[in-house]
C-alpha cells in the first residue's frame, strides 16, 4: 500500500499523542484536526486496510473504523449472494 500521503497529513508536525487519546474530548480534538486534513481518506483506508485498532486515523475513532469494517464485510456477503 502507497504511503506516500503521510508526508502531507496536518498530523505530521503534531504531537503523536494528540492521535491517541484517553478520552472523548481528545478524540474530538484529534478529529477536528482531520476534518480538515487534505490526506483523511488514504489514512481512513490505510488504518481499515491494516486493521490499526488504536487512535484517530482519518478522522475516525476505533469503534467508528469497526463499524465501518462490520458494514463492508455485510456488504460483501450480501454482493457474493447475489
Amino acid at each position: 500500500m502507497d504511503n506516500e500521503w503521510m508526508a502531507r497529513g496536518k498530523c505530521r508536525d503534531l504531537d503523536p499523542a494528540v492521535f491517541f487519546p484517553n478520552d472523548g474530548i481528545g478524540v474530538q480534538i484529534a478529529q477536528k484536526i482531520c476534518s480538515e486534513c487534505p490526506v483523511k481518506s488514504p489514512c481512513l483506508e490505510y488504518a481499515l486496510h491494516n486493521r490499526v485498532d488504536h487512535g484517530v486515523w482519518g478522522g475516525t475513532s476505533e469503534r467508528e473504523r469497526r463499524r465501518i469494517l462490520r458494514k463492508r464485510r455485510i456488504s460483501s456477503l450480501q454482493a457474493s449472494r447475489n
